[in-house]
Order: C-alpha cells, then structure tokens, then sequence
C-alpha cells in the first residue's frame, strides 16, 4: 500500500489563508445578494413570513425554477419612465435619483477628483524633490490633518456655508463649496500618496532630461507624470469613490435640493419607501452599479499603484 503523501506545512498555510479569505469574501457578498434579490422581488415575496430566498416556490414544491416570480417594480419606481412624444427613445426618465441626484455626484466627484489630483500632484512633487525650511513640520500637519473626520468640521462649515448665501454674492453656488469641501478633506492624504510614487522615480532620470535639453517642465510632463501616472490613477479612483459615497456633507451644506448628491437621494427613498423595501434596494443597486463598473475597468491600474507604493515607497 502506498503511503498518502502529507501537505507541508507551507502548502497547509496557504490553503488554510485561502479558505479564510473565501469565507471573508462570502460573508462580505450576503449583504450585497441580498440587497440583489429584493430588489427584483415583489412585495408579496418581500414581507412573506417565513421569508424565502428565491420566489419560486409553489404550493407543492420548495423550489420551481418554472414558477420564479422575478419583479422589475422597484426598479420601475426608481427610474419613473414616462411616455415622451419628444424623447427619441419614446420615454423620459423622470426619476429624481436617475434624472437630478446621480448627474449632481458625477459632478461633484469627477470635478473634485480631477483637482485633487491636479494639487496633490503639484504638491507631492515639490515635497519629494525640493528641501525647504519647514519641510518635515509641514508634512506632519499635513499628515495629522488626514485623522481629522470631516464630521468635527461640519458646523464651522455649515456656518460659512451660510454666511456665503446671505452675502448674496453673483458666483456663490452651494455646488462651489461642496466641491472645494471634498477637495479641502481628500487632499492632504492624496499629497502623502503623491509623494511616495514620486520619490519612488530615481531623480537621475530627470537630471538626464535636463542634460539632454529638456527644461525642467519639459522634463516634469515627459519623464516623471508618465511614471508617476499610477499613482495619480490610484488618486483619483480614491478621491471618486469617498466623494460618491459621501452623505453627511452634501445633506446638510447643499440646501437647495435639485444639488443634492445621490445619497440624499437613497435617504430620500427611505422616508418614502420605508415598507417598499424592494424601491429601496433598486436605489442601492443603481447607485452602486457606476463603482463597481468603474471598479472592473480600472482594477488593475489601480492594484498596480497599490503594489508598486507598497513596494517602492
């Protein structure tokens, strides 16, 4: 007979890892199935008692895939079509989430991601390439601003907010100070990430554009934003998602609520549909769809400027 062969301790190791981060990764995906599967279930299903998983239960079978009772209802109500003479399509969305709260985040976060990371790498690059008085006492506070939670600055920011509107001023638009809120907060964090890819790139490259003829702006935009264009991505995909999936800021600095972001508009749903819970997780579901998707297209820049930070910083 012959001997069964024993895993070595190593290969034991990694496979015990892999099951704890399988079993992590389920845990973490019941909320979101769940949310999923009501959303394309009929309230009947929803407050049945027991609950099921799946409708597709019939009298005299637990499971029928035949007798599935998939509802689109929640998802009607969220995007609210209504027959258009004038829409090309025939319909117009009139949904407030879809047609004023989405369109109102994407701005606000692609505007504020775009300027973080315009600053941050300004910034990042003046502190890994220059030594000034002050340097390190500056980079501290910028790093010990980054554990101040926005929420502590709420009321001094509410009160500027209202001292804006009540000076009447011709440009004053609540969007203006939400936009330069996110920027203010995700900014110092962005330096720091700036700065690690940038002092990742040896300076000598940037001596030999020089030498070779290149000013040193000429040798900024052609040898070190291509190889710092990493961790810029990784900026601006950290800087979008925290911007998308802020609420408490945009509920209470944007008064008018045609401005309002697209979580108002899932807090809006849920004073709404409190016992329409399959309105409720459409809303979740159509305002989380543009991260995931955004997620899959750029998973692996964004991964590599994780692992080359992690490595080269």
């Amino acid at each position: 007979m012959s001997s069964i062969p024993f895993l070595s301790r190593k290969q034991s190791e990694s496979i015990l890892a892999n099951l704890l981060i399988l079993l992590v990764c389920l845990f973490a995906m019941i909320p979101i199935a769940t949310t999923v599967l009501i959303s394309f279930k009929g309230e009947r299903d929803i407050i049945r008692k027991p609950p099921i998983i799946f409708p597709c239960d019939t009298p005299t079978q637990s499971f029928d895939l035949s007798a599935c009772r998939w509802a689109t209802e929640g998802y009607e109500r969220v995007i609210a079509a209504r027959p258009s003479a004038t829409s090309p399509l025939g319909f117009a969305i009139t949904g407030r989430l879809i047609r004023t709260y989405i369109p109102n985040t994407l701005i606000y976060a692609s505007v504020s991601s775009l300027l973080v990371v315009l600053l941050a790498g300004m910034s990042g690059y003046a502190f890994s390439r220059y030594r000034f008085r002050g340097h390190g006492a500056l980079m501290t506070g910028i790093l010990a601003i980054t554990g101040v939670p926005l929420l502590t600055n709420l009321l001094a920011l509410y009160q500027m907010g209202t001292t804006l509107r009540k000076a009447n001023l011709p440009f004053y638009d609540d969007r203006f100070l939400i936009i330069f809120v996110y920027i203010g907060f995700y900014l110092p964090l962005s330096v720091w990430i700036a700065k690690g890819f940038f002092d990742a790139i040896p300076k000598e490259l940037e001596d030999a554009a020089l030498i070779d003829g290149c000013s040193p702006l000429g040798a900024l935009l052609r040898i070190i934003m291509p190889l710092a264009l990493p961790g810029m991505m990784a900026v601006f995909l950290l800087t979008f998602v925290n911007v998308w999936n802020e609420f408490i800021a945009g509920y209470l600095l944007v008064i008018n609520n045609a401005h309002k972001p697209a979580m108002f508009g899932i807090y809006e749903f849920l004073g709404q549909n409190i016992i329409n819970l399959q309105v409720l997780a459409a809303a979740c579901i159509i305002i989380a769809a543009p991260m995931v998707i955004l997620f899959l297209f750029t998973r692996r820049s964004f991964f590599r400027a994780m692992v080359e930070g992690a490595i080269k910083g």
